[in-house]
């Protein structure tokens, strides 16, 4: 399968639990981590193992992952009407302050693949482990629809 089939089709979960639920006009994205073809790009620590260009790109492929699962779940993006609201969860060290900036990556991705007027409501959370190492890790809630 190659990466575009595998992003139309959505990402594949890595536990007992499905990549996005829509209910009410309202879709939401699991939480989804910087994966290709089911496995992680980038693993570490902020601020220890890996700076900031690092998982700003792969906030962006974790964004983008979020997208896809939403895609799949409502026919393809065209039936996104609007981003709410994103939470982007940054395993880091005590003492790393940069959410934002990584956060930025995530941001840019929905913009290049949904338009400026995707940007949403945003948290930059930082947090001791996310699953499997992965630094970074995207919740995505977007009204969608019918």
């Amino acid at each position: 399968m190659s990466e575009q089939e595998s992003v139309a089709a959505g990402p594949r979960p890595q536990g007992r639990y499905i990549p996005a639920v829509v209910h009410g006009g309202i879709a939401y994205s699991a939480g989804m981590t910087p994966r290709r073809d089911g496995e992680l790009t980038v693993t570490g620590i902020v601020g220890r193992d890996l700076d900031v260009p690092e998982v700003r790109e792969a906030a962006g492929l974790a964004a983008r992952n979020a997208i896809a699962a939403i895609a799949a779940a409502v026919g393809g993006t065209a039936a996104i009407s609007r981003c709410l609201r994103m939470s982007v969860f940054i395993a880091c060290t005590r003492d790393f302050h940069e959410l934002s900036a990584v956060a930025d990556g995530a941001s840019d991705a929905l913009v290049e693949s949904l338009g400026p007027e995707a940007l949403p409501v945003r948290s930059a959370i930082g947090v001791y482990a996310l699953p499997s190492g992965a630094p970074v890790e995207i919740e995505l809630t977007v009204a969608v629809s019918p």
